[in-house]
């Protein structure tokens, strides 16, 4: 082959790909304004000032107009009327002094971005993603953050897929990407080029963390150390963690089986305490990292399948005890700021 016929081949190839990513961001944006022209189907407060006091701050999937903004409601009234952002996120997580947001941002060529406001807010710090957003959380007192994306092409349905998560100081510096931390399972390195890690949730004292690590078709949750750099595995098929408010308890997503080749998964928490796994009685599969509401009810966001690109929000008690309640029509993404 002349280095001629080679020229051309790769032009070729470039504007393939070229035209595919160019018609993937006509379509998206297309979908995406067709969603957000129409009337609500979620009660709206009056435009307001940013919503301050106890809160639920979500993504609001109502379709028509506020579609994908950030919304909130009170605390102690959940299903009352949404106080609507001008704010687009397709992930979001709040708390009393940030707001940090994952956005796809929509066009001719689709771009991933994470930005980080104050309560007020201005932006503070702004990060490109790789691909689609998948995670983001925020430590208690607001000094971490940390945020998990799919690199290009990717998505946790896709075999062998690859995501980059990293955790920052809020105004500090950035401890980069977990993958450069080293990995442990039962004292051993894990160096598989296949890892992956996601899904972090932050423990009390700034230094400590969970997420989710996988490799050789296996998932684990890990303890890790910011100073140390390091991830020890603790706790086998366990996926999304979310550390309970006083930091005794941990719940995640667990793998229990397969329909139709698909995976499947339920809601558990892990008491560190006792070392008792309660499975939850969730319903159709989930796909999200919970969020504690107390120290006794869970959230968590589920798509509904009968619309595609809505979802609700609903609670379930920790103890089993009772089926999922619907907690917030038309929402995704729950984050409880109090």
């Amino acid at each position: 082959m002349t280095s001629r016929l080679r020229g051309w081949i790769v032009a070729a190839i470039t504007v393939v790909l070229l035209g595919g990513a160019v018609g993937y961001g006509v379509y998206a944006f297309n979908d995406y304004r067709a969603r957000a022209d129409a009337p609500s189907q979620a009660d709206t407060a009056p435009a307001a000032s940013k919503a301050t006091g106890p809160r639920i701050v979500f993504r609001n999937t109502a379709a028509g107009d506020g579609y994908g903004l950030v919304a909130s409601v009170p605390l102690d009234d959940p299903s009352g009327a949404r106080t609507l952002t001008k704010l687009a996120c397709d992930r979001v997580y709040a708390t009393g002094q940030n707001e940090m947001c994952l956005h796809i941002d929509r066009g001719v060529l689709t771009s991933f971005n994470a930005t980080l406001f104050d309560s007020a807010g201005k932006q503070m710090k702004s990060w490109p993603l790789p691909g689609i957003p998948s995670r983001t959380r925020i430590s208690a007192d607001s000094k971490l953050v940390a945020q998990t994306s799919f690199v290009t092409g990717s998505s946790y349905g896709t075999v062998g897929f690859s995501t980059q998560t990293t955790i920052s100081q809020v105004n500090g510096v950035d401890y980069g990407n977990l993958e450069d931390f080293t990995f442990l399972v039962d004292g051993q390195k894990v160096t598989a080029a296949d890892r992956n890690f996601w899904g972090v949730t932050f423990a009390s004292d700034d230094n400590t963390f969970y997420a989710t690590a996988a490799s050789n078709n296996r998932t684990w949750l890990v303890r890790g150390n910011l100073r140390g750099r390091t991830l020890v595995a603790i706790h086998d098929a366990a996926e999304c963690p979310s550390l309970s408010p006083d930091g005794t308890k941990v719940a995640y997503k667990k793998k229990v089986a397969t329909e139709g080749g698909a995976a499947y998964w339920q809601l558990a928490v892990l008491d560190f305490g006792t070392g008792v796994e309660t499975l939850l009685p969730t319903k159709g599969n989930v796909d999200d990292q919970a969020e504690w509401l107390n120290d006794s009810t869970l959230l968590y966001g589920q798509a509904n399948e009968k619309a595609p690109g809505d979802s609700n929000v609903w609670s379930i008690p920790i103890d089993a005890s009772a089926a999922p309640t619907l907690f917030i029509k038309h929402a995704w993404s729950p984050s409880v700021v109090r």
